[in-house]
């Protein structure tokens, strides 16, 4: 079976790389290595969903299947009195995470080896924030929008970005079915930002 960036412990030969990006009007370094997601540089969804989420300063966060940190970093420096925590079950994205908090400098951050949610139970989040792993299945997709419903407060949101073309519909009528209130927020090149709020008003079809 081949590896993807989901793996616990990825075996692909290391190929450690760097790169250097601007997010949400700051400059980053990033290190990326071979067996996580988007080594070469942040993908589109990510960059997309960084560029849009709200997260309050003061906010507790997660970012949920964090790769090297991009989005939970970027997250981090909105939440100036807050926290972020950042969870993923590859150890070497959980490494690389932590290497790239200290590169720049940021120190509000937890970072996790975790299989989804299984190391924050009890815990809950203001905001959680998603670029799922699409390979591994609608059945993975749709398990963290359920857990995370269950980590999340009343008015809590989860934010998730998605392709149309890999499930953005499926995900919608999801998340319509778990969180009733659900708002596409932005779309560019096929991907859809959704924001789901843990309350529950009347549903919507997906469009």
């Amino acid at each position: 079976m081949p590896e993807h960036y989901y793996s616990q412990q990825p075996s692909s030969k290391e190929e450690m790389r760097t790169f250097a990006d601007t997010l949400r009007g700051r400059s980053w370094t990033f290190q990326t290595n071979a067996g996580v997601f988007s080594k070469g540089g942040v993908d589109f969804g990510s960059r997309l969903l960084i560029e849009t989420m709200e997260i309050p300063e003061d906010a507790d966060v997660l970012d949920m299947g964090c790769g090297y940190g991009p989005i939970g970093l970027t997250a981090a420096c909105l939440a100036v009195k807050g926290r972020v925590t950042l969870v993923d079950i590859n150890e070497r994205a959980v490494e690389l995470a932590r290497q790239n908090a200290l590169r720049n400098g940021i120190s509000n951050v937890e970072i996790l080896q975790s299989n989804l949610f299984e190391r924050l139970q009890g815990r809950t989040f203001r905001v959680i924030l998603c670029n799922p792993p699409i390979r591994a299945g609608k059945r993975v997709v749709h398990t963290i929008f359920e857990q995370a419903r269950e980590h999340l407060p009343e008015n809590g949101k989860l934010w998730i970005v998605i392709q149309k073309k890999q499930g953005a519909p499926s995900a919608w009528s999801k998340l319509r079915e778990l969180y009733g209130k659900v708002e596409e927020v932005a779309r560019d090149k096929g991907y859809r930002i959704f924001c789901a709020t843990n309350e529950r008003i009347p549903g919507g079809a997906f469009y």
